[in-house]
């Protein structure tokens, strides 16, 4: 609703529609890159993260990670191509590189030691969540992804994103649902592109599904 004189009066439907509208736009400018090497929980990802309007990159590796950013000496291919990642989501459990060494690659850059990094396991192992989160984690999330976690991210996103001053978190924002996702494919790196995400630990019963959220 919105005050008008002293009274107060409903939003019409051209009015919701203008501010869903300008989300849509603001969410667009958000670039996530997403690390699993499951094909199986990368379709999930993709199906859960239509309802989303962030770009996103899925690359099925750490290695293919670095690569991307440019961590492994050679030059980033988002910075050549003009894309700025604003949010990392990566799984623990992955041959070759786990997402906890990922994340202590990425904490040691000085171009994206800044960017969020979200840890997403089918394993809730208190220790190795402890570890994830002193290394720099800004996020802990059990799988399987839902829904609702997608949602929180997207919230969790904006908020980043509008942090003012360095260290300072403003406050949370408050978005609807945001529809029709965009996808942007990168061969060089995987054979398909989704968007993906999560907030700070979540903690699931295979029963219920009830949550422990950890601030």
């Amino acid at each position: 609703m919105a005050r008008v004189g002293g009274g107060v009066r409903q939003r019409n439907k051209s009015e919701k529609t203008e501010i869903s509208n300008r989300l849509c736009l603001d969410m667009q400018q958000f670039h996530v890159l997403a690390v699993d090497d499951s094909f199986v929980d990368r379709k999930v990802i993709e199906r859960l993260l239509k309802i989303s309007s962030c770009t996103v990159t899925v690359v099925d590796s750490g290695k293919r990670a670095l690569q991307f950013l440019g961590l492994d000496e050679e030059e980033s291919y988002a910075e050549s191509n003009g894309l700025k990642v604003h949010l990392i989501i990566t799984d623990y459990s992955m041959p070759g590189m786990t997402g906890y060494e990922l994340l202590k690659r990425i904490k040691e850059s000085s171009m994206f030691r800044e960017v969020p990094v979200v840890i997403m396991s089918s394993e809730n192992i208190l220790t190795r969540i402890a570890r994830c989160m002193e290394e720099g984690a800004k996020e802990y999330i059990v799988k399987p992804l839902r829904l609702s976690d997608v949602k929180r991210l997207t919230e969790f996103i904006m908020t980043s994103h509008s942090m003012g001053v360095k260290g300072k978190e403003s406050p949370k924002l408050s978005i609807p649902e945001i529809h029709n996702a965009i996808f942007v494919e990168y061969p060089c790196f995987s054979t398909e592109c989704e968007y993906i995400l999560p907030p700070n630990l979540h903690k699931r019963s295979s029963g219920d599904h009830s949550q422990l959220t950890l601030q």
